[in-house]
């Protein structure tokens, strides 16, 4: 799929990876729905930055996917906005520190909710019309502590192991017509709270000896819709080598 004139939802577009991942499918030639929670005042900065950079149709939009009613208003907002949607990113993320033994249901409920959750109530709304529509790419981040969980995070990295059995659910739900995939990033953007020998760790780890950045992670994203079409339910990991380090 060439992603000239079409639309693409980024949830989690307005910060971080769902960010660079916005922007490279906006230089690319699609139209972006910026999905955000909380950083309305970052998603309308990329919003303005998508339209004067590269001459794009872009809007943001607002949701808590930790609520289902949100979710459904979101699909629905886009669908009568830009009238079609051709590309699914599943960007948007919580990540809770959760030490063992003190883990609350709260806690495990969000995470399950924005990470699981509303990947399946959007990947099956906006899937269908996809469907329906002949075409369309699910691109699901994920998270290579999906295979190898960090020690303190189990909900999150229980429900991104989850993210990639929905991801093969959805590829055979939704085939032949739509194609849909997961990228595991690894080390591509530490926490502002570890300190320089934390860091200096986690770049040791990995095979490549560097940290990746969001960028790598977009341009994995553009080759499983641009250059993929006969890929569907593969996982793509971007990690410098860390899982099988």
């Amino acid at each position: 799929m060439k992603l000239q004139g079409k639309v693409a939802l980024v949830t989690g577009g307005a910060k971080r990876v769902g960010r660079s991942i916005a922007m490279t499918l906006a230089q690319r030639g699609a139209k972006i729905a910026i999905h955000y929670n909380s950083s309305r005042k970052d998603a309308l900065l990329l919003r303005d930055e998508i339209e004067s950079s590269y001459g794009r149709d872009a809007e943001i939009f607002g949701a808590d996917l930790s609520k289902p009613g949100d979710v459904r208003r979101l699909s629905d907002a886009v669908l009568k906005y830009f009238d079609s949607v051709h590309v699914l990113i599943n960007s948007a993320s919580v990540y809770h520190k959760d030490q063992f033994g003190k883990t609350d249901s709260d806690s495990w409920d969000e995470t399950m909710a924005v990470n699981l959750r509303a990947p399946f109530l959007l990947g099956q709304s906006l899937g269908l019309e996809m469907k329906k529509a002949g075409e369309g790419k699910i691109i699901n981040i994920v998270d290579w502590a999906a295979k190898r969980p960090y020690v303190d995070y189990l909900p999150y990295c229980v429900s991104k192991a989850g993210l990639l059995c929905l991801n093969t659910a959805l590829a055979k739900a939704l085939a032949p017509e739509v194609q849909v995939n997961a990228v595991l990033p690894g080390p591509v953007l530490l926490p502002e709270s570890m300190n320089s020998k934390q860091r200096e760790a986690v770049r040791s780890a990995t095979l490549l000896k560097r940290l990746g950045s969001p960028d790598d992670v977009a341009r994995a994203v553009l080759f499983l819709i641009e250059d993929s079409d006969f890929v569907t339910g593969a996982e793509l990991t971007v990690d410098g080598g860390r899982l099988i380090a």
